[in-house]
């Protein structure tokens, strides 16, 4: 893994905890286990389990028995199963790993705060997600590297909220430090500011990429068949399973129905432009090709590079948890979009 733009201390005491090991989960725990960090899993599906076993890896099918010894080693916990199951797996946390802090990787940060807050577990949790990907889902899908300089957004409301025990200080602490064990860089945001971020550059995203999908296909087999880069590009994400893009979007609905708004504005006028008596688009090419060179030069992408190294194009800021006026530092953070170093 690629750790030259991460220089916060991997080093956390406590093992990791995973509940639910698809693409993210799965990924999650190849990566921690190839670093040397004790890390064990929980799987729904008892063949899903035998194959990560199979493969090497501690895994079970098994959750109370997860949690009990989760508990009793005083466990990171990572909630990775889709969004809907979180309700009994929250419940099931509270009553059999009370000692344990947990954090997860749900696309939708607002929605599974609500669900802890209402359980009276915010000063244990600390909310994640790590924006990595493919269309595929399931344990065959992960693999070692697929955070390697990717952002990963941490949570601080609790800290905003109200003035959070050491435990909570500590527990925030290991989880940027288990994204910086990954390759990930650690990018602070409260819930809402990145469920409306999320709606514009993830959520939206999936909605454009269906309806291009059955415009394209609506065209038949000769547009099929004529079918090259821009189209395949354009609809990857639609061939994500319907059931997480559902979990995801319906979920961020008020913030998406905003983004979606904005598109459809932007389309409008291009259509308008279009039936006019002289068609043009330069109002929308251009200030599209701004935009994209913009997320370029943020991506930290090296046009054109052949060289593995990814070189991170986010600023920094260097935090200590828990010291004067850190929530302040996280929400210049968040505003900037920038990654956060510990020390």
């Amino acid at each position: 893994m690629c750790h030259t733009c991460q220089v916060t201390s991997t080093a956390f005491s406590r093992p990791v905890c995973v509940l639910g090991i698809g693409l993210i989960g799965g990924s999650l725990l190849r990566d921690l286990h190839a670093a040397g960090h004790p890390v064990y899993g929980y799987n729904s599906s008892p063949s899903g389990a035998r194959t990560a076993t199979n493969e090497g890896f501690d895994v079970s099918a098994d959750l109370l028995g997860t949690l009990h010894r989760a508990n009793e080693e005083g466990a990171l916990i990572v909630l990775a199963t889709p969004l809907p199951s979180f309700a009994e797996l929250l419940d099931a946390l509270a009553e059999h790993a009370p000692r344990c802090g947990f954090t997860d990787v749900a696309s939708v940060k607002s929605r599974v705060y609500e669900m802890v807050r209402a359980r009276g577990l915010e000063s244990r949790y600390v909310g994640g997600h790590p924006m990595a990907g493919t269309a595929q889902s399931g344990w065959k899908a992960s693999h070692q590297g697929l955070f390697d300089g990717a952002a990963w957004v941490i949570t601080f409301d609790h800290a905003c909220d109200t003035t959070p025990c050491p435990e909570w200080v500590a527990l925030w602490t290991d989880v940027v430090r288990m994204i910086a064990a990954v390759g990930a860089e650690a990018i602070p945001a409260r819930v809402s500011s990145h469920d409306a971020a999320v709606a514009r550059v993830s959520h939206l995203p999936h909605l454009l990429a269906e309806a291009l999908a059955i415009t394209g296909d609506n065209g038949g087999a000769l547009a099929l068949s004529l079918a090259a880069g821009s189209f395949r590009d354009g609809t990857r994400v639609a061939g994500t399973a319907p059931s997480l893009v559902r979990a995801m979007c319906e979920t961020n609905s008020e913030a998406l129905v905003d983004a979606l708004d904005e598109a459809l504005s932007l389309l409008n006028d291009a259509r308008a432009q279009l039936t006019g008596p002289h068609p043009h688009l330069q109002e929308l090419t251009d200030a599209g090709h701004r935009s994209r060179v913009r997320f370029e030069a943020r991506s930290g992408a090296l046009k054109d590079s052949v060289s593995p190294i990814r070189i991170s194009a986010r600023p920094v800021l260097r935090v200590h948890p828990g010291g004067p006026g850190w929530e302040r530092q996280l929400i210049q953070a968040e505003s900037l979009g920038a990654r956060i170093e510990v020390f």
